[in-house]
């Protein structure tokens, strides 16, 4: 079983270093809500539209439009706190972070930096050893994307498409609890999980609806555990911003190398610059894109056109009320209610689609049965063909009819792996195919005794032998399998072997 207990992380050290540096690291997850319509317009959120398809007046910042916020993205945001076990905020407001990019056409975001919408909460993060560790929510606040500037369409000019621009982002900001690249990846694989769970983000990252800035900083060892104390970042080193990371793999690559960047400066008598940088996966490198600007850089004020965010507690409680079964709820309830291991039930509890799916077949049936065939046969296949569980040809019906027929020794082990192939290839109802292709199982111990009989009189010497070592006895048992085409009962023929052989 996890330890669910809170355990202080350990550090991540960097080895070739002349000293034992660790990391600090703290993130920024920008989730894209899951919404028809944007933030604070009607138009639609679709994605792989024409670009500038989906822009509304307000989203284009015409003259006189004014923001009226999409109450559906607060109850999202809602929801998603009270699903982090965070506190939620009854009282909110936006402000106006000014900045000038070519895709943003106020000139500024509307977000919210004073007052946010959610405060503290955490995330339970599991390791491979076992353990669980905490990594604590500061906050959650809502903020407008900004749209997409395209520079590859033409050697001379840029292009922009708006169709992003005004869509609801929830900013998910973490403490600096995370010490190393794979806790930061463990990290961002769970919250995702929560998130799609809840039905409030759906974690695409390949296209850009989950994405997280990493803030990458070193310090000698006991010096996190001084901050810790005291809350006091002074004892941390100065951090870097590597901005717009949207793949496990190239966030814990980024991380280890502005790792080892940073200890270079130090340890070369540097100094480490505060600043905003991008990774290069094909260099392994990162590089400077802006100093990291603060707050007042932003020249952030309360945003004219938006009265405070008010909502009632009545309505958090029913928020509340309807949430789903969490991961960490489910997973628990698989291991008590079917038997599985911590391993299994990790596995099926990863994706919403996977446990509902895994629910589905074992409902009444051997619950170890079910996950060794959902995991094992279905999974294995739908991975080796780069599908995953949406998109399975055999539908938990048809799976757990396989199970079935097994459960009633219709058919052997070995014939359902055969049937299984039929199923995820053609389709069917199994138990139709099994009578229609004559597929069932011996269990007649006259016509089981018969095969065998034939296979003893014809080697005699072999009997000889397994007599003299029982362990040989199993070439009797294959024999006969082969005999019957695989369908005679292996426990049935055990037992008849063991009794003629006397073994």
């Amino acid at each position: 079983m996890l330890d669910l207990t809170y355990e202080m992380p350990k550090p991540k050290t960097i080895a070739g270093a002349k000293h034992d540096w660790e990391l600090v690291i703290g993130m920024e997850v920008h989730a894209q809500v899951s919404s028809n319509a944007k933030l604070f317009s009607g138009a639609s959120t679709q994605f792989g539209a024409e670009p500038n398809s989906n822009v509304a007046f307000v989203d284009a910042a015409m003259p006189g439009m004014l923001p009226v916020i999409n109450e559906y993205c607060v109850e999202q945001a809602v929801r998603t706190g009270l699903g982090l076990k965070a506190d939620i905020n009854l009282k909110s407001a936006f402000d106006r972070k000014n900045y000038f990019y070519p895709d943003l056409p106020q000139g500024y975001q509307i977000s919210q930096l004073y007052h946010p919408i959610v405060g503290e909460g955490e995330v339970l993060v599991e390791m491979g050893d076992g353990t669980a560790r905490n990594v604590r929510i500061e906050r959650i606040h809502m903020e407008q994307d900004a749209g997409k500037s395209i520079h590859d369409m033409d050697p001379h000019m840029s292009f922009v498409d708006l169709n992003r621009t005004g869509v609801c982002l929830m900013e998910i900001v973490s403490r600096p609890d995370i010490r190393g690249p794979e806790e930061a990846a463990a990290y961002i694989v769970k919250l995702r999980q929560i998130l799609r769970y809840l039905g409030t983000c759906d974690g695409n990252m390949q296209n850009g609806n989950l994405r997280a800035d990493v803030n990458v900083s070193i310090c000698l060892p006991g010096a996190y555990e001084k901050y810790q104390e005291t809350q006091d970042f002074s004892h941390l080193g100065t951090r870097c911003e590597i901005k717009n990371m949207n793949s496990m793999r190239f966030i814990q690559q980024a991380i280890e190398v502005e790792a080892r960047r940073q200890i270079a400066i130090v340890e070369g008598g540097g100094k480490v610059d505060q600043e905003t940088r991008l990774y290069d996966p094909d260099k392994g490198e990162t590089r400077s894109m802006r100093s990291k600007e603060e707050a007042h850089d932003y020249r952030y004020f309360p945003d004219p056109d938006l009265l405070p965010l008010e909502i009632e507690q009545a309505w958090v409680d029913e928020i509340a009320a309807k949430l789903p079964e969490l991961p960490d709820d489910k997973k628990a309830r698989f291991i008590s209610e079917f038997g599985l291991t911590d391993y299994d039930a990790s596995v099926l509890t990863a994706e919403v689609e996977s446990a509902a799916y895994f629910e589905e077949v074992a409902k009444g049936r051997n619950g170890k049965l079910a996950a060794n065939w959902v995991i094992n046969e279905l999974f294995g296949r739908l991975k080796k063909e780069d599908h995953d569980i949406t998109e399975s040809p055999v539908s938990p019906a048809q799976l757990g009819g396989i199970i079935d027929l097994i459960a009633s020794e219709a058919i052997s082990g070995k014939i359902a792996k055969d049937l299984f192939e039929v199923v995820y290839t053609e389709g069917g109802d199994p138990a139709q195919i099994v009578e229609e292709r004559g597929m069932k199982q011996v269990t007649d111990t006259g016509a089981i005794e018969t095969a065998l009989d034939e296979i003893i009189a014809a080697n005699p010497a072999q009997v000889e032998k397994a007599k003299v070592n029982p362990k040989l006895a199993g070439w009797f048992v294959g024999q006969v399998m082969k005999a019957t085409g695989g369908k005679a009962n292996p426990k049935a023929v055990n037992e008849l072997v063991g009794k003629k052989l006397g073994s």
